[in-house]
Order: C-alpha cells, then sequence, then structure tokens
C-alpha cells in the first residue's frame, strides 16, 4: 500500500487563504482534490508544520524524518472550487539537510523514488528525488555531496491551476512571469505568498497536457 497525503498542518489564518482565493470551510480547512489545508493560525508557528498520512504501516511513529506525522485512516471528501482557479496540489517539497537519510526514512516506510534529478538552487547544486503520495508527488530536495543535522521540513507547495493565465490574472502583480516549466508542455509561476499573508512558498501550474 502507498502512502497518501491526507492533511497537511499550515500555520496561517484561515482569512488569509480566503482573501487568496481559496475556499476554507467553517472549521478551518481549504480542500484541494484529496488533500485537506488545515490552517491553524500563527499561534501556532510558520509555514507547513506537518501532515497526516494514510497507508502508514503499523509500527510507524509519530514522524517521517523530524516531520511530525498524524495517521489518518479517514476517506477523502470531496474538493472545494476555488476562485482563483487551483484544482489539485502537484507536488509538495520536502527539504531535506541528509539526503541519504531522508530517502532511508522514507523507505522505512515502504516508499521507493520514482526518479531524481540533477539541478540548481540559486547557485547551489540540488538533488530533486520524487516520490507519488497518492494523487500528490512529493518533491525531496537536498545537497548530493553534503549533509547536515536537524530535521527535514515541508518547504513549498506547487498547485495545478484550470488556466494559468487566468490565475495569473487573478493574483496580478502578485505573480512572477509565467515561464515554461521543466515539466514538457507545462508553464508555472511563483506566487509573492508573503504579500497575500501567506506562510507557505506557493507556485502555480497549468495541468498536465493530455496525451497523444
Amino acid at each position: 500500500m502507498t502512502l497518501r497525503i491526507d492533511t497537511l498542518v499550515v500555520a496561517d489564518p484561515p482569512s488569509a487563504w480566503a482573501e487568496a482565493g481559496f475556499t476554507v470551510d467553517a472549521g478551518g480547512t481549504c480542500r484541494i482534490g484529496a488533500v485537506g489545508i488545515e490552517l491553524v493560525g500563527r499561534d501556532r508557528g510558520f509555514g507547513i508544520l506537518g501532515w497526516s498520512l494514510g497507508g502508514l504501516p503499523p509500527g510507524a511513529g509519530d514522524g517521517v524524518d523530524g516531520i511530525p506525522t498524524g495517521r489518518s485512516d479517514t476517506a477523502a471528501s470531496s474538493p472545494a472550487v476555488h476562485r482563483n482557479g487551483v484544482t489539485a496540489i502537484d507536488h509538495v517539497v520536502l527539504m531535506s539537510p541528509d539526503l541519504d537519510r531522508t530517502v532511508s526514512a522514507l523507505g522505512d516506510l515502504g516508499m521507493q523514488p520514482r526518479r531524481e534529478r540533477d539541478a540548481t538552487l540559486g547557485d547551489r547544486p540540488i538533488r530533486q528525488i520524487f516520490y507519488r503520495f497518492g494523487e500528490t508527488v512529493v518533491e525531496v530536495v537536498g545537497s548530493p555531496a553534503t549533509s547536515g543535522p536537524g530535521p527535514s521540513t515541508l518547504w513549498g507547495i506547487t498547485y495545478v491551476v484550470a488556466d494559468i493565465e487566468e490565475s495569473a490574472r487573478f493574483f496580478g502583480d502578485r505573480t512572477a512571469p509565467i515561464k515554461a516549466a521543466v515539466q514538457p508542455g507545462r508553464s508555472i509561476t511563483t506566487l509573492r505568498h508573503q504579500e497575500l499573508g501567506l506562510s507557505v512558498r506557493t507556485a502555480l501550474m497549468s495541468a498536465r497536457p493530455p496525451r497523444a
């Protein structure tokens, strides 16, 4: 059984996400595809605090390489419609200070990488290792040559949008110019999330093109 992301816990106020065009229910949860974003407010900290996963094997602890982790056995509820055009989460970025350690921790949960890619972040070489968690990809990012202590962290979210031009118009000057994504046939833009009161690094990506 593969793992799936059921919930991401985010230290943002629900009002900020609502103002950014997300539909948030009365309990402070934003349902995007099969994933719920639980918005718990600034009192809890900053950014993505942790997650709950479905499909965890018996005996799994309460953390994945230092990321606070809950167990979920609930069926996914229906996704909401968002006026900013977001339809699903394409991938969640997990920053690792020690790639070998993170890969080993995920392997202990039965997860195997789908692919790897070497790239740069700024002027630093990085390695991206991709896993499939249900309908969502987890992109593990770290240095290919060095390692350090400390926990891994959930760093950012890239969303699928129905029409990237329309979504960029919705956010206006809070988006970077649209450019070609690494994935063939797709486009991407990043959101100036802090200007919207969001603490999660955010990108918007066009849907996968239909297969020929």
